[in-house]
């Protein structure tokens, strides 16, 4: 696993092998922070990293300048890793040990972008359950942004909020954000690579 851009391009990180994680790949991973490139100045964000794993995702966050970023994990060893490797990076990560869904209903925080990669088998009423608590309590910022990344056969682009997915292969990029009238519409849209 590699950070791909930003302050730390490059550099590599290794987790555990016994870790119970699906991290995303390289590729799609460049492809997503494109994507976020063209909505974001990452320069101080404010980052929930939902489902984070091997912390992946909130360090290619931190090696561009975001923070605070909150990591979010069920898994004792994911967030003793994740703190293990911000602790080497001075990353400004806090790494929380919790149910997902118990951290979203009590949380009184607010984040500029809410990435969630929950496990692929989970059944549809979980995802769709990560989009109504965030929205249900006010999680995000107004001109924020919410990614959910999913399997292709568990779609929820009919939820509120929904802005555009982006196809990976047989992985989904799904995007939320406050209805904006001036946005096109780039639902539907594929990239012609597999994860």
């Amino acid at each position: 696993m590699r950070i791909i851009s930003g302050k730390y391009k490059g550099r590599r990180i290794n987790p555990p092998k016994n870790l119970p994680v699906r991290p995303t790949t390289d590729m799609s991973k460049e492809s997503l922070f494109n994507i976020l490139n063209n909505y974001f100045n990452f320069s101080e964000l404010r980052v929930l990293d939902l489902f984070a794993g091997t912390g992946n995702i909130s360090y290619e966050f931190a090696s561009r300048g975001s923070g605070p970023i909150t990591s979010v994990d069920g898994d004792f060893g994911c967030v003793t890793f994740i703190k293990k490797t911000a602790r080497e990076f001075d990353f400004d990560i806090t790494a929380i040990k919790s149910d997902v869904y118990k951290f979203l209903e009590k949380s009184k925080a607010s984040y500029d972008i809410i990435f969630a990669d929950p496990p692929y088998g989970m059944e549809q009423k979980d995802f769709e359950r990560i989009v109504n608590l965030v929205f249900e309590n006010e999680l995000l910022e107004e001109d924020g942004m919410m990614i959910i990344e999913h399997s292709k056969h568990t779609p929820i682009d009919h939820m509120v909020n929904f802005s555009f997915a982006k196809h990976y292969g047989g992985s989904v990029f799904t995007f939320f954000e406050f209805a904006n009238d001036t946005e096109e519409d780039v639902t539907d849209e594929e990239d012609e690579f597999d994860s």
